[in-house]
């Protein structure tokens, strides 16, 4: 072995901070970015809102650049992939007063809501220690993912016995919402019909179908199932409408879903017959540098200085990174909405195909720079708010060449079964014909996914169901 110089010619990636800035904020949510603003003016004396009054007037960098003899470049298209991950940091300080918009309200868990009714209910000091292990034994749903059995063996106590826990069960199954506690459907089904008043019609009836025939429910012809229960169909019918009102899932009602609530960061309006795009101000400050603070530390030591430059360097960089978000963000926004225009009209239905590289060959940018601009970004719409990446759709080869987004199909497929003859509704075969008609060529099984994709019953269910 012997030691040797080789030169080698190559390529590689180097982010300075300032572009890591500007990867961070395009990719930043609204909430992420207005907790950065705010966190970088309490970090930086010479930064502040445009707005803010102060005793003199400050310099504007809005739309500042860097100084000529700068030589970083802050362009936002480039291919990020391999050196920077897709998903911004999200800072785990407080949120400020402002961001409490943005936060989910808290609901209460279903736990929390058994919780509360058990310490209302007179239980003994035994009952209530079965009664926290029964709690603690069923799903989001309501519904019990242990017997009492494996409840009784878990509390592992001779002074317990089986039929204490069952009696507690059957107390629990008295809780609010009712039908919880439940080992299956059939029985969460038939608690509920028994916590109704007596004197609801159809009742019992509704009790004995569920408790024998629930199986069959869906696929038996009602004439059999009116033989099999010795009544006639009309009054099966009325038990049938008695089940559906039943929740089959009563513990999701509580707790399962949190309202989260979104700050659009464009908005699309029209004007004139054309529609405009803008960006929300309040997501978009605009901010200066104040030029009485420069001024003064200017005049002071040379730490004083030293500090000046340096702050007023950060500032100048994260301005201009943010104006450089703000104009990526506009700019696909911008597209989206010229491309979506019919969406904009008429609804889904007019929606178009849509992919990240048709934007982003038409505003000259990396289809990895239109994900990031479009991830947990918001668009306000005469039509309700939607995320920049709904309006991304795949494409279907259409009967004249052109292409038809999966939205739009999904739409039609929703319109046709909703205006169906609901004595005969229409098969994934006869939807297949109908949207060929209308220029929307789809095989049948890609009918039968986008319907389950939309929670549609088969035809023959919702010949029942309807």
């Amino acid at each position: 072995m012997k030691q040797a110089l080789q030169l080698r010619l190559g390529q590689q990636l180097a982010l300075t901070p300032q572009l890591q800035q500007a990867i961070k904020l395009l990719q930043m949510s609204t909430v992420d970015l207005q907790q950065v603003i705010e966190e970088t003016l309490e970090s930086n004396a010479l930064l502040e809102r445009e707005n803010e009054q102060t005793d003199q007037e400050g310099l504007d960098f809005s739309e500042a650049t860097p100084p000529e003899n700068d030589p970083e470049d802050l362009a936002v298209d480039i291919v990020w992939d391999a050196a920077q991950p897709s998903t911004a940091p999200s800072s785990a300080s407080a949120m400020s007063e402002t961001d409490f918009s943005e936060q989910d309200s808290e609901e209460e868990s279903l736990r929390d809501h058994l919780l509360w009714q058990l310490n209302l209910t007179r239980f003994s000091d035994t009952d209530r220690v079965i009664a926290i292990a029964l709690i603690d034994a069923i799903d989001a749903d309501g519904r019990l993912t242990q017997t009492p059995e494996d409840v009784h063996a878990d509390i592992a106590s001779d002074e317990i016995d089986l039929d204490e826990v069952v009696a507690v069960l059957h107390r629990l199954q008295h809780f609010e919402p009712s039908g919880l506690f439940a080992i299956d459907l059939r029985e969460c089904l038939l608690i509920q019909l028994r916590q109704l008043p007596p004197e609801t019609p159809y009742r019992d009836l509704a009790g004995a179908l569920v408790s024998r025939h629930l199986a069959q429910l869906p696929t038996a012809p009602p004439r059999q199932l009116a033989r099999k229960l010795r009544t006639n169909e009309s009054a099966l019918e009325g038990a049938i409408q008695l089940i559906r009102t039943l929740d089959p899932t009563p513990g999701s009602a509580i707790g399962a879903e949190q309202t989260e609530y979104v700050t659009p960061d464009v908005f699309v309006r029209q004007q004139d017959g054309r529609w405009q795009v803008e960006l929300n101000p309040e997501v978009a400050p605009r901010l200066r540098v104040n030029d009485h603070y420069v001024a003064m530390l200017n005049d002071g030591s040379a730490t004083d200085r030293g500090y000046v430059k340096e702050q007023l360097q950060e500032a100048r960089w994260f301005m201009k990174s943010l104006h450089s978000r703000n104009e990526t963000l506009l700019k696909v926004a911008s597209k989206i909405v010229e491309h979506q225009k019919s969406f904009l009209d008429v609804g889904e239905i007019g929606m178009k195909p849509l992919v990240l590289a048709d934007i982003a060959s038409a505003v000259d940018l990396h289809e990895s720079t239109i994900s990031r601009a479009t991830t947990r970004k918001y668009m306000h719409t005469p039509r309700g708010t939607f995320e920049l990446k709904y309006f991304f759709s795949s494409r279907v080869a259409g009967e004249e060449g052109d292409n038809v987004a999966s939205t739009a199909i999904k739409a039609a497929i929703r319109l046709l079964v909703a205006e169906e003859d609901t004595r005969k509704p229409l098969s994934d075969a006869k939807l297949c014909a109908l949207l060929k008609e209308q220029g929307m060529p789809v095989a049948r099984r890609t009918i039968a996914k986008y319907r389950e994709q939309l929670s549609i019953s088969p035809s023959n269910e919702r010949k029942r169901l309807n």
